[in-house]
């Protein structure tokens, strides 16, 4: 089959197709013919020599990056019940080990997948793994019903997720974009839109129980400042509650916490229920195919691109 190799760190160039060998399902897991795949953050990042690029360095060869999957199912192992041939499965694979899903075929454990919608394509399925994850996790973990927020960068792949969950569990919702996404970000349940272009998000709102970053930098800094006392904030980039950070927000008895997803089934079958029922969409902005798979890389490195881009079969 073919895949992409991270031959080192560094630009687009470094990813090229390889011929390798299918895998094979061990006991409990899965071999899927990939559909589609998308492209995180992440994996421009681990491409670019930081994230997790040094780990899989030092234990994987070849490096073959990406989590984010949709298929149908080849083979099951032995141990595997729940699913069978046939199956129509999407998944965030082995986050954050080595997912290996820039590839025709992929393996995975049963307890990481869940069957795929079938009111939505192979495309909007791979949009809704990591990113739609990471929205759920966190706000699981840190909001409740009737809770004031801010999603930063609101029409992005974690974003746009983040708001349309964040409604599902019944907080009050506000969200920064630029102008040209602000009707787009309106469209998800935002019940206030911020033009981050047009004036500093701090002038609008304050007193907040919850923000969620994902840029960290400058905006993280003054995102602490308009969280209330003993109110959270969970940062999206590895790295970016720096000690800087992490003194403002203890002057201000703020919590500031960085959070990981993590490859979980359980949870993945909430996704794809509310797919299933209409109360979560995935937006896909662009659409590549494989052999174009760094030109998606290219896409989701400007850091401007709407929901998710996705690499199709």
């Amino acid at each position: 089959m073919k895949a992409y190799e991270l031959k080192e760190a560094g630009s687009v160039d470094q990813l090229q197709i390889i011929e390798i060998a299918k895998p094979v399902a061990t006991a409990n897991e899965v071999v899927i013919k990939s559909k589609a795949i998308s492209i995180n953050p992440v994996d421009i990042k681990t491409r670019m020599g930081k994230s997790l690029y040094n780990e899989f360095k030092q234990n994987y060869s070849p490096i073959i990056i990406g989590w984010d999957v949709s298929g149908v199912i080849e083979s099951v192992g032995e141990s595997v019940t729940q699913f069978k041939p046939g199956d129509e499965v999407f998944g965030m694979i082995n986050f954050p080990g080595h997912g290996k899903a820039y590839a025709e075929y992929v393996s995975a454990p049963a307890s990481q997948i869940a069957k795929k919608p079938t009111n939505i394509s192979h495309e909007e399925a791979a949009a809704a793994t990591l990113a739609a994850l990471t929205a759920y996790q966190i706000l699981r973990n840190y909001i409740k019903t009737g809770d004031d927020i801010l999603i930063q960068a609101g029409a992005g792949g974690v974003g746009h997720f983040a708001i349309q969950i964040a409604k599902i569990m019944g907080a009050h919702v506000r969200a920064t974009a630029s102008a040209k996404n602000t009707v787009f970000v309106k469209g998800l349940g935002a019940d206030e839109v911020i033009d981050y272009t047009r004036q500093p998000f701090e002038d609008v709102v304050s007193n907040l129980d919850f923000v969620l970053d994902a840029l960290g930098g400058d905006t993280l800094k003054r995102s602490v400042q308009i969280v209330k006392e003993s109110g959270k904030i969970v940062s999206l980039p590895s790295g970016a509650i720096i000690d800087e950070i992490n003194e403002l927000a203890k002057s201000r008895n703020v919590e500031a916490i960085f959070q990981m997803v993590v490859s979980n089934g359980e949870d993945m079958q909430q996704i794809a229920d509310w797919l299933e029922t209409g109360k979560l969409k995935a937006e896909v902005s662009q659409v590549f195919t494989f052999g174009q798979l760094r030109d998606a890389h290219t896409a989701v490195e400007t850091g401007r691109t709407r929901g998710k881009v996705v690499v199709k079969f």
